[in-house]
């Protein structure tokens, strides 16, 4: 499939689409092998966290141990906050290896003409680009004030509204794509990152409306369906709890807390992978955009293929 191709509002959707279709397996695959050391780490200290909140906080409620909190942390302060620590580092390694995987997936797609890269070579794009990725973030951070400004200002002016809320999407998709853009085209080395940050804008502002529109679209998409599926365990969490319940001696506190504990790793658990394999759909989706901006912009399909013509002459 051709990235760099001039596109509509619906061929974005429909690219997006395609892509998966034709190389998702290798797509998953790959990020599964790159990210997946850190995604196992943050599962199992999520999954400590979820049977503390509910053995701990909830089974004390129920019981009517309301000291329950502060004679946990008493005995097990030094372990909490060891894996506190623990998540947020791993999460925020996690998080920026996870953020780039896409961008430097397509990069390789680019070169290679298609799929035909392991995960060896997006290693060593990962390593070769280290210090990029790096300067992206610190400056990233730096954008990210008068952006977080701008974007909180127009959302409240869109919640004052009411119907306005429907365009919570379109602010965070533009935000979204104005920050991929950038990676995107700083990892391609002609720019430097402020550069960088002025072409991704002034790439998004060419098909403005149709570009966010797309990328809003399908946070929302992404939104409901995480959603739902995250409702699925505690469905079966709450059915089993009712049809436990034995409606001559009321509910069992300790029943109550099982179900609790089981719902509530499956919510987590569940909703932690399937968060991971929308982010890459919806990172997948900017970059189509991106390759379609960059072709409308710099014409670089139509160039390689007038070049292919002359040659052959």
């Amino acid at each position: 499939m051709q990235l760099y191709k001039s596109r509509g509002f619906g061929e974005y959707f429909q690219d997006t689409f395609a892509f998966l279709k034709q190389n998702g397996k290798h797509l998953f695959k790959h990020f599964f092998i790159i990210n997946g050391i850190f995604l196992l780490i943050l599962i199992v200290i999520g999954y400590f966290f979820s049977k503390f909140y509910t053995e701990v906080l909830f089974g004390g409620l129920i019981n009517g141990n309301t000291s329950a909190l502060d004679e946990y942390m008493n005995q097990n302060s030094g372990i909490f906050i060891l894996l506190l620590f623990v998540f947020i580092i791993v999460g925020l390694i996690a998080t920026v290896i996870s953020y780039s995987y896409v961008p430097i997936y397509l990069k390789l797609y680019t070169q290679h003409d298609g799929k035909n890269f392991t995960a060896t070579d997006i290693i060593n794009t990962y390593k070769a680009n280290i210090g990029k990725i790096f300067i992206f973030l610190l400056c990233g951070i730096v954008v990210a004030i008068p952006v977080t400004i701008s974007a909180g200002i127009l959302i409240f002016v869109l919640t004052i509204t009411i119907i306005g809320i429907l365009g919570w999407p379109l602010v965070i998709g533009a935000v979204s794509l104005f920050y991929q853009g950038t990676l995107m085209e700083y990892l391609d080395g002609k720019r430097g990152i402020w550069d960088s940050f002025g072409y991704s804008w002034q790439m998004m502002s060419s098909k403005f409306w149709a570009a966010i529109g797309c990328v809003g679209l399908f946070y929302l998409m992404s939104y409901i369906a995480q959603n739902v599926i995250a409702l699925i365990p505690y469905i079966f969490g709450m059915v089993n709890l009712f049809t436990d319940i034995d409606t001559n001696l009321g509910p069992e506190p300790m029943a109550i807390q099982k179900t609790m504990t089981v719902m509530m790793l499956a919510i987590f658990m569940l909703t932690f992978l399937v968060s991971s394999i929308l982010n890459v759909i919806l990172q997948l989706n900017q970059g189509v955009v991106y390759y379609s901006l960059k072709e409308d912009n710099e014409n670089i399909n139509t160039k390689s293929d007038i070049d292919l013509i002359g040659s052959g002459e």
